[in-house]
């Protein structure tokens, strides 16, 4: 049998609750955790702690390879190494020495399903005894002593034509149950490595950390991963999204507001591709109106603060006969959230508040209300079709 083993603790020094704090809109542990469930190479997985919030939360996963591991105390501390836990585990639950063991890390969240089932392949094919999880990195090196480690200064290669360095990400470690109660440790014997992305070198340990990480979770793995539904309706908000959220006044007091022509060349495609399009918002102004009639929007909603935009699109979804699933929105704020959440993909400019960043699966586009993104996303979706 295939047992994963994740240890996880409610202590923290750099980050509190590291483990279970929102990455990408989920608690940091769910992502390896989700990669464990959907390998096939995986048939348990275990989850050791001793803290009561984190049970709490696991539980909530539904996932139904994973179990709960109760961790005693004594290996719960600063100074607890992984290695104690990791052979308290299998002492406790007695595992077969024939098992295949798996000590993931859930501070490795870029770690996916096809990296264990890949990775199984290879420890099983090749013989190996135990196997652990690199990246090459292409950096040079120093000793010391001032002298190069890995290159020759005096006849520096290309990167294209450098092995690099193998360096260890920490993602997961992959041993027999024999093995480990012999050496005592998660690697022994013929050691084998399997090889990640680069980028999943990326270490979750101070803040500035984790803003990167996050970076790097949506622009390579989550933004992939979304599968694009046929889209047959795309709906916009107005201020933050085709506006930069900033309220201009003349002197004569009228209001005025920036639009961005790129967007308006988005809808151009969108009409071609026979995608109906719409604008949903909570104010009442001519601007939007004269704006809309430009874009030639097939639905204009103004002044929707006691029905709800989500009503709204469900409406239009009636009309046109279609389900939620088949609609695109952007938005920015908190009464965005709720048609965010139900709609078939959802995205938010750069400029959102943090709450509609969260929404699990959402696009985080790279350009900002009124700059561009509203273009960005329509791009998206049509080379998503």
């Amino acid at each position: 049998m295939n047992i994963a083993f994740l240890p996880v603790r409610c202590g923290s020094k750099s980050i509190p609750f590291k483990n279970i704090k929102k990455f990408c809109g989920k608690p940091l542990l769910y992502w390896s955790v989700k990669s464990m469930q959907e390998s096939v190479a995986i048939d348990k997985i275990y989850i050791g702690t001793d803290c009561v919030e984190i049970k709490s939360i696991i539980k909530d996963f539904n996932f139904s390879k994973v179990n709960i591991f109760n961790r005693s105390s004594e290996n719960a501390q600063d100074i607890s190494s992984t290695e104690s836990v990791m052979l308290e585990f299998i002492d406790k639950m007695k595992l077969d020495g024939s098992d295949v063991f798996y000590l993931v890390q859930a501070t490795s969240p870029l770690v996916r399903s096809i990296d264990f089932d890949n990775a199984s392949e290879l420890f099983r094919n090749k013989g190996y005894h135990s196997l652990l999880t690199c990246v090459r990195t292409k950096r040079f090196f120093w000793n010391d002593d001032f002298t190069p480690l890995n290159y020759d200064f005096q006849n520096r290669p290309r990167r294209q034509d450098f092995e690099g360095l193998l360096m260890e990400n920490g993602a997961f470690y992959i041993n027999t149950v024999k093995n480990i109660l012999s050496s005592k440790n998660r690697l022994s014997g013929n050691i084998g490595v399997y090889e990640m992305e680069e980028y999943t070198a990326v270490e979750i340990d101070e803040e500035e950390d984790w803003i990167i990480a996050e970076k790097l979770m949506f622009d390579k793995i989550i933004n992939k991963d979304i599968a694009i539904p046929e889209i047959k309706l795309f709906l916009t908000d107005v201020d933050g999204t085709l506006t930069d959220a900033c309220m201009y006044y003349g002197e004569d007091g009228s209001e005025l507001k920036k639009f961005n022509t790129h967007d308006g060349k988005g809808f151009e495609f969108l009409r071609k591709n026979r995608i109906k399009t719409g604008i949903i918002t909570s104010e009442d102004t001519s601007i939007v109106s004269n704006r809309a009639a430009k874009l030639k929007v097939d639905y204009l909603y103004q002044g929707l603060e006691h029905k709800g935009k989500l009503n709204v699109a469900l409406e239009i979804c009636k009309k046109e006969g279609i389900s939620i699933e088949n609609v695109a929105y952007i938005g920015d704020d908190v009464n965005c959230k709720e048609l965010l959440e139900k709609v078939g993909i959802a995205a938010c400019p750069k400029n959102s508040v943090d709450i509609i960043k969260e929404i699990p699966n959402i696009i985080k586009l790279k350009k900002s209300g009124g700059n561009g993104a509203v273009r960005e996303f329509i791009e998206l979706i049509l080379v998503g079709r």
